[in-house]
């Protein structure tokens, strides 16, 4: 179903081309001077000066050290829109380098956030968790939003928030609970993305598929996905999205480690579906689903049930990748092995 996207022009009273932009390195420091001034219109149009400069990595190296993410911070909390429109917009952009996300991390920017994912301005809000989504990408950015206590805000959110901020917080929480979990479960993540699995947008169900196969990395997560999401994924094996379809057979590979989760999914009819992702030369979801099929033969009925398939993994053997091949071969290892 298609989305309202949400806008980022500016209101019709406001004239970027009013904007002074031709500011180099001796300007920088009395541009970092108007982000100051107490007139709302100089405050924009110094704004308007930045967004332009930040595309530059060595401005933005520069701009953070005249002390511009310290102005940045306080506008954040601005009672105007535009200023708090075009004050997330520079500070997305300036994520986009590697030289800002440092910046962004160094100077507490994170932390400053919170209050704007309940911005009454969708495009500030959108804007936020671009900012949360491309900083979560680094590792000590993951780790700064889970301190910040980020998780247990934005899972709530997944119920609430437009489409399309929905799909950047579910890649920001893919990237923070590669390192941590726990808070997530805590939040009660495990039945809102259990809803999201048979959304109707394509992106929101792939996504929310690919932070259970996250969750299920962890050994408490595991548990979890054996309870209550199994059978869910196994319908999404069947999905017309090949990306849904791997995700959702990656999230089955973990859920199936556990003996709960390979009764579950053994129950819930996983095996014909895994083993026509299996056979497709060019599924994305082949690997993940002769993993999935492992598990499932490590039980004396899903075994018995494969023994009549090894066709399907002896074709896997020609597969190109040799992470594929060794998997088949492991796969046709544990069908074949008898008490």
């Amino acid at each position: 179903m298609a989305h309202a996207r949400i806008s980022a022009n500016l209101p019709p009273d406001i004239d970027p081309s009013k904007a002074a932009v031709a500011f180099g390195l001796r300007a920088l420091p009395k541009l970092n001077e108007e982000l100051q001034s107490p007139e709302l219109l100089t405050q924009q149009q110094a704004l308007m000066a930045l967004c332009d400069l930040v595309h530059d990595p060595e401005k933005v190296w520069q701009a953070i050290g005249v002390g511009f993410l310290d102005n940045l911070k306080t506008l954040l909390r601005h009672h105007d829109t535009t200023v708090r429109q075009k004050t997330t917009e520079i500070l997305y952009i300036m994520a986009m380098h590697n030289v800002g996300r440092q910046g962004l991390i160094e100077n507490g920017i994170i932390s400053a956030l919170t209050e704007l994912l309940d911005d009454p301005v969708d495009i500030c809000r959108k804007n936020t968790h671009q900012i949360l989504e491309m900083m979560a990408k680094l590792p000590e950015g993951a780790v700064a939003i889970l301190r910040a206590g980020f998780v247990p805000l934005l899972v709530p959110k997944l119920k609430t928030e437009l489409g399309e901020i929905q799909e950047l917080i579910l890649d920001t929480l893919s990237n923070c609970l590669r390192v941590e979990s726990s808070e997530a479960l805590a939040a009660g993540a495990i039945p809102i993305l259990k809803e999201k699995l048979t959304a109707s947008s394509v992106a929101i169900r792939s996504k929310a598929a690919l932070v259970l196969l996250e969750i299920g990395t962890h050994p408490e997560g595991k548990v979890v996905l054996c309870e209550e999401v199994t059978p869910v994924l196994v319908g999404l094996l069947e999905d017309a999205d090949p990306d849904v379809q791997a995700s959702a057979a990656g999230a089955l590979m973990f859920a199936t480690i556990k003996p709960q989760g390979r009764f579950s999914a053994l129950g819930a009819g996983a095996i014909p579906p895994l083993l026509k992702l299996a056979a497709e030369e060019t599924s994305k979801a082949r690997l993940n689903a002769i993993k999935a099929l492992t598990m499932l033969a490590e039980l004396p009925e899903g075994r018995r049930r494969l023994r009549e398939h090894t066709a399907t993994f002896q074709q896997c053997l020609g597969d190109p990748r040799e992470a594929v091949k060794r998997a088949a071969q492991t796969a046709i290892s544990v069908i074949e092995w008898k008490p």
